[in-house]
């Protein structure tokens, strides 16, 4: 069955916030490392994952993704300590599981 992750990205102060769906978490996450991606987090440098979610249907995903972008910057930061509270990269963890 096909997963879809809705995920948010830094940068390395942890400032600036980026919310994103996508069905390939590791490849788009090396495409916004890389700098691949054309755009937000190329501009601010935001690369670092710090949150994600994983989800079957693309309709919740989609509207978990908008409600995420909807939040006000304190209840990202909450969201994200909900599970990452020193705001590592989980880059690593999605590359070896």
């Amino acid at each position: 069955m096909k997963q879809y992750y809705v995920y948010i990205l830094t940068n390395k102060y942890n400032t600036v916030f980026y919310a994103g769906i996508t069905s390939d978490l590791v490849k788009r996450v090396y495409q916004h490392r890389n700098k691949l991606a054309e755009g937000f987090t190329k501009k601010y440098n935001v690369n670092k994952l710090v949150h994600y979610e994983i989800y079957e249907d693309p309709d919740n995903a989609i509207k978990r993704e908008k409600a995420i972008k909807n939040l006000l910057r304190i209840k990202k930061i909450e969201l994200i300590k909900s599970n990452n509270i020193e705001f590592r990269d989980l880059y690593d963890e999605i590359l070896s599981g």
